[in-house]
């Protein structure tokens, strides 16, 4: 009776353990809870929070003060509105992966990774179009008002945007046909890239935009090197058009973009190491679990980095949380920087 019992107490048990208890032999079990676990999901939730709330505040600035919408800013505002939408959807939905089984079904599943993937994307195309944005400000400073406009960069914007989800739903064909295939039982949601697609997604969202920046901003190096170099020892003089204290403040705009750059590239190298062993990419397994909150934690930084370097950021920051941008005609504002030449700094 005892033996009966204790079996029948082991099976109820088990059965708690599964996601859908009624699928016994197809469902899966509910992941194990974390030592600590109320704290690191605390923590996470808090991580979430703070990425929507800063990214807002930089979405916030730039689209309603109109003296700080320049080409830069517009490129800043791209990279903010992935981030935003990182610290709204992909944190959350990563903190229920973790967390317990995926209820959701499997096109809710494809979705979410699909949107990961396009915010990904359009994140590196934002970056790509700063570093040529700086690369123009810098070494050829007399035609960039001319050849980088406000409405040249939104279309870029868009363009990017545009890219990353048609390439995206390209790659995602396949698992939106049937989502289950890679799935080996009832409430998990995971994706595995093969590595085909890998080494294409590799070249496509990896290599080629990254040796792009890289090779843009090892010119911006050179460039800066020179006119160092010009200034002190008076070679060069400097042309009336372009003042000392505008090509200070372009020196300085891609500094700050270029720690943001860094930041960048040294969270999302990490995912792209199982396409460099020929591996195929699973999204579930504990390595990749490291990799993706890395490269999340990554949109939690740039605003950070914004308010270390930017005081037209920090300004902002304050009429935000103060109110005073409800008042009339706050849009209008003209206290946020000294100049024309310093709205990116």
């Amino acid at each position: 009776m005892n033996n009966t019992s204790s079996v029948a107490a082991s099976a109820n048990m088990e059965t708690t353990e599964l996601c859908y208890p009624e699928l016994h032999n197809i469902s899966c079990r509910k992941p194990q809870r974390l030592q600590d676990a109320m704290l690191f999901y605390n923590l996470l939730c808090l991580i979430s929070l703070v990425t929507v709330i800063m990214n807002l505040l930089v979405i916030i600035s730039i689209t309603h003060f109109r003296q700080l919408q320049s080409p830069t800013n517009l490129l800043i505002l791209s990279l903010a509105v992935s981030d935003f939408l990182v610290g709204l959807l992909l944190i959350p939905a990563e903190i229920l992966l973790t967390d317990s089984c995926w209820f959701l079904g499997s096109t809710l599943c494809a979705l979410y990774y699909m949107t990961d993937f396009t915010i990904t994307s359009s994140s590196i195309g934002s970056i790509m179009l700063i570093s040529i944005d700086r690369y123009l400000a810098i070494c050829d400073p007399l035609h960039y008002n001319t050849k980088v406009t406000v409405n040249r960069v939104r279309f870029c914007v868009c363009a990017c945007w545009l890219c990353a989800l048609i390439y995206n739903s390209l790659i995602f064909t396949d698992y939106f046909i049937d989502p289950d295939a890679v799935s080996s039982c009832y409430g998990e949601c995971i994706l595995v890239v093969s590595h085909v697609t890998g080494n294409v997604d590799l070249i496509c969202t990896f290599i080629g935009p990254i040796t792009v920046i890289v090779v843009l901003y090892v010119r911006i190096f050179m460039v800066v090197v020179s006119q160092a170099r010009s200034m002190q020892s008076k070679i060069v003089a400097l042309q009336q058009t372009v003042t000392m204290s505008a090509i200070k403040s372009e020196l300085k705009a891609a500094r700050t973009l270029g720690i943001v750059i860094l930041v960048f590239i040294a969270c999302l190298c990490p995912y792209y190491i199982p396409s460099f062993t020929g591996e195929d990419i699973e999204e579930r397994n504990s390595t990749t679990f490291i990799v993706s909150w890395l490269w999340l934690l990554n949109s939690c930084v740039n605003p950070f980095v914004y308010a270390s370097f930017y005081p037209w950021f920090r300004k902002t920051i304050k009429v935000i949380v103060t109110l005073e941008i409800l008042k009339p005609h706050s849009s209008y504002a003209t206290h946020l920087q000294a100049s024309e030449n310093c709205t990116q700094v």
